[in-house]
């Protein structure tokens, strides 16, 4: 690890009177696989919103390589990717078409976004053979696929997945965390939010348990589990 990449210093968010997120810390470093887990409602989707800068936090900082974020626009320029719960991918527009908008986000020649999207169909040849398909005809595992050669698109450092294989088949999750695999070994950071604890422990090099919009746990993943840290944090419960 050549240092943090991502640091999170005190982060709170609120939707009106509601509170999220309690002055949570976090980092990533680079070249690592962080899970992010806990029960439904403890904040996790409210943290990467906060680090997106999607919602501004009402306390706290975000720095990305040294670099503050307090913006999506500026997320993307420092290299920040964010694959969103429930993929959102345009419905009306075909694979292709939704790779080519993910990349408008970076500055490059036309011929340099269909290259991207190109490297995109290698990693997902299903995506290379539906790209005149609308992205609404695709099956949940393709349009999950979809989202993150998107997301690839801008050409991060970092990337934000939350809840990976919400609806998805277990072969079709496996073919997703083997890419991701593959593209941490090629140098790219993971911030993961997966439902599917023992998935998310098996490729990570450290884990945060939240719980009621609070860090109630960071470690590894053995001291994780050794710790009972798991057992626990989903024992006590969901928040706001």
């Amino acid at each position: 690890m050549n240092g943090d990449l991502l640091s999170v210093r005190g982060l709170s968010l609120s939707y009106g009177p509601v509170s999220a997120v309690r002055n949570i810390s976090l980092r990533v470093g680079d070249g690592e696989i962080v899970a992010l887990l806990g029960p439904n409602g403890a904040g996790k989707t409210s943290v990467l919103r906060g680090v997106t800068g999607l919602v501004p936090p009402t306390a706290g900082r975000v720095r990305m390589a040294g670099h503050r974020v307090d913006r999506p626009s500026r997320a993307v320029a420092l290299g920040i990717a964010h694959v969103p719960e429930g993929r959102r991918v345009f419905p009306g527009l075909s694979v292709s078409d939704n790779l080519l908008v993910g990349g408008w986000a970076v500055s490059g020649s036309r011929s340099q976004l269909r290259a991207r999207r190109d490297q995109v169909f290698e990693m997902f040849p299903r995506l290379g053979e539906r790209q005149r398909q609308l992205a609404g005809q695709l099956s949940g595992g393709e349009q999950q696929m979809l989202a993150i050669g998107r997301a690839l698109m801008t050409e991060p450092r970092l990337l934000l997945i939350d809840e990976l294989s919400l609806g998805l088949a277990p072969m079709v999750v496996d073919t997703l965390i083997e890419r991701l695999v593959e593209l941490n070994k090629a140098g790219l950071s993971l911030l993961l939010i997966e439902q599917f604890v023992h998935r998310a422990l098996g490729i990570a090099d450290r884990v945060y348990m939240l719980s009621k919009g609070r860090v109630v746990f960071e470690g590894t993943p053995d001291d994780a589990t050794k710790a009972g840290a798991v057992e626990e944090a989903y024992l006590l419960g969901a928040g706001t």
